[in-house]
């Protein structure tokens, strides 16, 4: 499902050139939940945002479900981000003003779906994710815990492929933290959705079947 090969990155810092990838090759099945772990710097962040395709590689090519993301047109590459690909960030990235229902959404009206043709996908998250009761509600209204699931259920909403899922937990709190690694866990068994996530936490790793480890760059 995911293929990377020779990746390499590096930012230019002042006047210091920093070597954040170095020559990165992995493959993800379908199916694979995979934690990519690593300590502060190691550049797992980078390389997710890299396979997921918000960030570009100095070399090396990525491919998504056969596709490469580097020989695509932008439309055609953001028409993938929407409909193959799901994102989960640690600082969830919910519109203030829009209600639980609304952010879920979102996805799904800027591929240009009507709201009637997603609604039983909509319900059917709200409730997986055990937010039905709280959909009119605005982030605001909210726990942290309850924002990650509406950003769960929002990264759902097109029916994708893959998650790329980037520190999920770090803004929670124990018990918060295990219910959305459960929904996650629960996702990838029933759905066979691809997880990519990026943690901190060994006991985080449990949840899913396999682990990639980072270290100066390079997978360890």
């Amino acid at each position: 499902m995911i293929q990377a090969k020779s990746i390499s990155k590096s930012f230019t810092i002042g006047e210091q050139n920093l070597q954040v990838l170095k020559d990165i090759s992995l493959h993800i099945n379908q199916g694979e939940f995979v934690s990519l772990m690593g300590p502060s710097g190691s550049g797992k962040s980078t390389l997710l945002y890299i396979l997921g395709g918000l960030d570009k590689a100095d070399l090396g090519t990525v491919a998504i479900n056969g596709k490469e993301i580097g020989s695509l047109l932008d439309s055609a590459e953001s028409a993938m981000r929407r409909d193959e690909i799901g994102f989960v960030f640690q600082a969830y990235n919910l519109i203030d003003n829009l209600t639980v229902e609304e952010n879920v959404l979102i996805p799904a009206m800027l591929d240009g779906k009507k709201r009637s043709a997603v609604n039983s996908r909509l319900e059917e998250l709200l409730k997986a994710v055990g937010l039905y009761e709280h959909r009119k509600h605005r982030p605001m209204e909210l726990s942290g815990g309850q924002q990650q699931r509406t950003a769960i259920a929002r990264a759902l909403i097109n029916r994708p492929k893959v998650i790329f899922a980037d520190e999920p937990i770090g803004n929670l709190d124990s018990q918060s933290g295990k219910e959305v690694l459960e929904l996650l866990r629960n996702f990838n068994q029933q759905y066979g959705i691809t997880i990519l996530m990026v943690t901190h936490s060994e006991e985080s790793t449990r949840y899913g079947n396999r682990v990639i480890r980072l270290k100066d760059g390079q997978i360890a």
